[in-house]
């Protein structure tokens, strides 16, 4: 199974964005829904002719996970390792060691113009790498089996 950088691009934007994405592995079309678990009270219709492809042919499908938390942290946590400058760099160990971590570090980047952009691509790099790492494992189940 190989997908194209583009491909690799729209999964991990997909779920950079709270989605779930699915890429069909006869077609090579992904569809990207919105992830009911995270967003319980999200309508449900809009998606439904998605939802029906889906759950009609599972098996053509890959689907791709979500990071954790746990991963997120470490993706801000990593990004804060490669601040030079100290006031910001304390800034952001400050936010990320105090209850909210997810908000603090948030309010930090936004306020911080000159690492903001930084920010975004450390992030969706990151998501890339991730999306890699399951087509690879995929692609080596698939070998073994």
């Amino acid at each position: 199974m190989v997908l194209t950088d583009v491909q690799i691009r729209e999964i991990a934007d997909g779920l950079e964005s709270g989605m779930r994405c699915y890429y069909n592995r006869l077609t090579g079309d992904i569809r990207t829904i919105i992830d009911f678990e995270r967003w319980a009270d999200a309508d449900r219709e809009f998606w439904e002719e998605d939802l029906k492809e889906i759950e009609e042919h599972y098996d053509d499908y890959l689907v791709f996970d979500n990071l954790t938390s746990n991963d997120s942290f470490e993706i801000m946590s990593d990004f804060a390792d490669t601040i030079t400058d100290s006031k910001i760099l304390s800034r952001l160990i400050n936010a990320l060691s105090n209850p909210k971590p997810f908000s603090n570090f948030k309010h930090e980047i936004d306020n911080s113009e000159d690492y903001r952009l930084q920010w975004f691509e450390f992030k969706t790099s990151r998501y890339i790498d991730w999306v890699k790492e399951q087509i690879d494992f995929e692609n080596r189940k698939l070998k073994n089996e």
